[in-house]
């Protein structure tokens, strides 16, 4: 019988081979859009599975709020790890770590050759706390004793392979690795690395106890500072499941207001910490998981999911539409075959098999179509992903699942209704008046106009974040952008002459405007935080400030307007800075030029206020302007390292800046021959904030484009059918004067209403779910009314351009022959 199903089924497809390739494309797309965001979807929602318990972990995140602006920082001020590991019961672990940036590595070798890497990553100061809060699979030495002291290395079996190719991992333990030069370390353990899937990527573990024999190290984590924070120093934390996490975080509160009280005059202002669980850390957008990592939005992936659901819709839709329509072809079929004594089960199981079949053709083309979608998308989709039948068992299953599902879901209706004509009806030749239910039948209208609300949706959500990024890209920020070139100096060459040197040569080449010497620039992803506090006699200010370095060129370079003082100067360094006018109005300044002179207690030291600057962006548009300071680089080496270069305007046409940038890299090599140089122009920088965004457009945009191509391709079938089945009456308004204009009127007025009903429908919803992804913006484009009104004409057009292939090719034939055929 199940044989016979299937013969039947094959035969049925050469006698209606285009709607069967309708059929089995529009399933491929949308199936193949499944697996890929199921694939995506399952590897960011495993993120962070370690082997052991981790529901009691947590990182303690730092929260501040100004004049009413929350802040957000994902790491702690640098004296809290001891404090809570000492005086906060019901921690039963604590383990803290630092994130080093951008570190040069040097392995000797056993025979005098030595690798060398630059600029390495994923490098981090901890202890055994790590280790013992996060299971790794040893292979070499243990966690009880591996950084116990000061200088002990812990690396990953990966990176064991790179700096020890071919040593057996118990023969690397005391092996020695140097770090920027002149930090030499031994490896004293080596831990499996862990699956794609993690935001702890990190690969070298070094003693926690190195920053303090380190100055550069110590420096940057402020061991002793209650006051300055930054998102490299991480603390994590594992609870007794008999302390509440509300009990936890009030405690660690409670030393933050024992070491760091707050003043009864720092009204809305303020700083607290709370507690993140671990499961919320790849997806957190307010904090990132460290330095190097990176977040996914679980709106996001959720987006992907509907995505993914639309386009499979869509195809079922098509087949649902075009079996439906088909079924006046079918009808005498079904007639002999239940006078031939076939049962109702048993047409629907043959209808089944039919749409089974079609849907298994459809998965093994979305199979061997997925990893090709998953390299065109290569540059953002993760590079743990992967569509291996043989290696993930999961993606197996649910092939199996999507498989059934869709085959009920796409052939159940057409089954039940094909199978329900009574045979006497049918062998009377009624098959026209079946074929004209068919056509004006309230759910085939209602599942096209679907159609077009989801194609419709695509449309507007892409038009509406192309906008956005448009916005985003080409707002006055409030500094220069284009034309500078951020470089950043070796470490080891801080407060050295050959970076003066350096900076010497780059002035004095013709091709460059001006260059400023300091750290971050005006809107970077780096966060630099620090508190400081105002007295006017009266009331205290006390407030965390965003700290901006560079010399007496920095502001004049990023073209920063001054509202009232002055600029930098050298004579400025350790006792005076320029504020922004949030920060003035936060102190309470109304007017500007009222903060000039004043003084502030500022990492214990006293400083003046010598300007007020103009308010701008300090990371996306995606935040809020806070308090900030910019002052000339003193105590920090880390803050004096980044050269900030304009170079003078292009001429059209000209390679000025190319020639510049070929000097600069010559003089480089020869002040550093062991470093490798690397630019960034800044404008540039600033359009990586938005790659979230950019690829979202991308991904909308093929989503339009496909949504678009499986309601036209559909649409283009039930065009040709319906044409079919209207020939004789197309032949009959034609003889009696019908031209070939008001006959594709005709034909094409039906379409028309239905997108434009599918128009008011998706309008409203669209509207909605647009403002709601709009509110991830601070500053943000208005949602215009255009965008709606292209969406819909667009549409209009796509549908319309498609069934005229068939309209116009019906409305021009010649009516002899249509009426011949009767």
């Amino acid at each position: 019988m199940i044989k016979n199903y299937f013969k039947i089924a094959l035969r049925s497809f050469r006698k209606h081979k285009l709607f069967t390739f309708i059929n089995v494309v529009g399933l491929s797309i949308g199936i193949s859009a499944a697996v890929v965001i199921y694939l995506i979807v399952q590897f960011d929602l495993n993120f962070n599975r370690f082997d052991n318990d981790t529901s009691n972990v947590y990182r303690i995140v730092t929260n501040y709020s100004f004049a009413g602006n929350p802040g957000y920082n994902g790491g702690v001020c640098g004296p809290l790890t001891v404090a809570v590991k000492n005086q906060v019961p019901g921690v039963d672990q604590s383990a803290p770590f630092f994130t080093l940036w951008e570190t040069k590595v040097n392995v000797p070798g056993e025979h005098g050759a030595e690798l060398t890497l630059k600029k390495e990553k994923n490098i981090v100061l901890a202890d055994g706390q790590y280790f013992n809060l996060f299971h790794y699979n040893w292979l070499a030495g243990s966690a009880k004793s591996a950084l116990n002291r000061p200088n002990q290395l812990v690396i990953t079996s990966q990176r064991a392979q790179l700096y020890f190719p071919n040593v057996p991992y118990d023969r690397i333990i005391g092996r020695e690795v140097i770090y920027e030069d002149t930090i030499k370390t031994t490896v004293s353990g080596v831990v499996q690395s862990l699956p794609a899937n993690t935001d702890f990527a990190f690969t070298d573990f070094i003693s926690y106890s190195s920053g303090n024999t380190v100055p550069a190290w110590k420096d940057n984590m402020q061991l002793t500072e209650w006051g300055s924070t930054t998102s490299a120093s991480q603390l994590f934390v594992k609870l007794n499941p008999r302390v509440s996490p509300q009990v936890i975080t009030r405690k660690i509160n409670d030393l933050l207001k024992k070491y760091n009280p707050p003043k009864a005059e720092d009204k809305g202002n303020s700083q607290s910490f709370s507690l993140q669980p671990l499961a919320n850390l790849h997806f957190s957008q307010q904090y990132f998981p460290f330095d190097n990592g990176s977040t996914v939005s679980l709106t996001t992936l959720y987006g992907l999911l509907i995505i993914g659901a639309f386009l499979l819709v869509l195809g079922c839709i098509n087949f649902i539409n075009l079996t439906t329509a088909q079924a006046s072809q079918r009808a005498k079929e079904i007639g002999i075959r239940k006078t031939m004594g076939s049962t109702r089960s048993q047409l629907i199981m043959q209808f089944l098999s039919e749409t089974f079949l079609v849907t298994l053709l459809a998965v093994i083309i979305s199979v061997c179509i997925a990893p090709v979608i998953l390299k065109l998308f290569a540059d953002f989709i993760p590079p743990g992903i992967s569509a291996n039948l043989i290696h993930q068992p999961d993606l197996v299953i649910f092939l199996i699942v999507l498989t059934i599902g869709v085959s009920l879901l796409s052939g159940f209706y057409p089954a039940l209704v094909l199978s329900g004509y009574k045979p006497v009806a049918v062998l009377k030749t009624q098959a026209n008046s079946l074929a004209g239910k068919t056509r004006n039948a309230v759910l085939r209208k209602s599942l096209t106009v679907t159609q077009f609300v989801i194609a419709q949706f695509f449309i507007m959500a892409t038009v509406l974040v192309s906008k956005q990024i448009y916005y985003a890209l080409n707002k006055d920020l409030g500094f220069k952008k284009d034309a500078i070139v951020n470089i950043s100096t070796p470490f080891k060459s801080l407060g050295t002459d050959k970076q003066q040197v350096f900076l010497n040569a780059v002035r004095n080449m013709p091709q460059v405007q001006m260059v400023s010497v300091g750290g971050a620039a005006p809107s970077s992803s780096n966060t630099n935080s620090t508190t400081a506090k105002y007295t006017d006699g009266k009331k205290e200010v006390k407030t965390d400030v965003e700290q901006k370095f560079g010399d007496e060129n920095y502001i004049k370079l990023y073209n920063i307007k001054l509202l009232a003082g002055r600029s930098l100067q050298p004579a400025d360094t350790g006792r005076a800075f320029v504020i922004n006018n949030t920060y003035a109005k936060t102190l309470g300044f109304r007017n500007p030029a009222d903060a000039i002179g004043k003084v502030l207690d500022y990492n214990d030291r006293k400083m003046e206020i010598i300007g007020v600057a103009n308010d701008f962006y300090q990371k996306s548009l995606h935040s809020a302007i806070r308090p900030l300071v910019i002052l000339q680089p003193f105590r920090n080496k880390w803050n004096n390292r980044t050269l900030h270069i304009a170079l003078k305007p292009q001429t059209a046409g000209g390679t000025e800046w190319t020639t510049a940038l070929d000097k600069i890299g010559s003089t480089w090599k020869n002040i550093y021959p062991e470093d490798d140089f690397e630019y960034t122009f800044y404008d540039e920088a600033i359009a990586k904030f938005y790659t979230v965004e950019q690829n979202t457009t991308r991904l909308l945009t093929w989503a339009t484009g496909l949504s678009v191509f499986i309601s036209c391709l559909g649409l283009l079938g039930l065009a040709m059918y319906t044409t079919g089945q209207r020939t004789k009456e197309i032949g009959v308004r034609k003889v009696l004067g019908a031209s070939v204009g008001q006959i594709v009127a005709l034909l094409s007025k039906e379409l028309i209403w239905l997108i434009v009903l599918a128009f008011v429908l998706v309008t409203p919803i669209a509207y909605y779910a647009m403002q709601k992804w709009t509110e991830n913006f601070v500053d943000r484009t208005p949602i215009s009314w255009w965008v709606f009104v292209l969406s819909g004409a667009g549409m209009l057009v796509a549908a319309l351009f498609t069934s005229s292939f068939q309209t116009v090719k019906a409305a021009a034939a010649n009516p002899v022959k249509s009426l011949k055929t009767e």
